[in-house]
């Protein structure tokens, strides 16, 4: 299957898991679509001042890929600096949240994936 981004379902999040500001969702894919056991498969947009409040991953693991600008991860505890190119992965428990602390658009991919039960 191929998406080409005009026919992309979009979606708004207001203080997505209590942070600031709205969360914009550009779905590559739902759920529905997959064979294998994905909740999310979309890039996130988060405009300057930003954030998706702290939450942990319990029964699944996420992976965001920054594709633009610079952001803040809260990675179990710990906050790091993220620009384009960088990775990370959160799941087995683990928490993060996210807050977009450039002057430019944070865009990011993300990936979440569930356990099998």
């Amino acid at each position: 299957m191929i998406r080409k981004p005009g026919e992309m379902e979009t979606e708004v999040r207001h203080e997505m898991r209590g942070g600031k500001g709205d969360v914009g969702f550009l779905h590559a894919f739902k759920k529905e679509e997959f064979g294998a056991a994905c909740r999310v498969c979309s890039t996130l947009i988060l405009e300057p001042g930003c954030s998706i409040g702290e939450h942990a991953h319990v029964g699944e693991d996420e992976i965001y890929y920054i594709i633009s600008g610079t952001g803040r991860v809260c990675d179990n505890g710990e906050w790091i600096t993220v620009t384009a190119g960088d990775a990370v992965l959160t799941g087995k428990g683990a928490s993060h949240s996210v807050e977009n602390i450039g002057e430019d658009t944070l865009k990011i991919f993300a990936v979440v994936m569930t356990y099998p039960n």
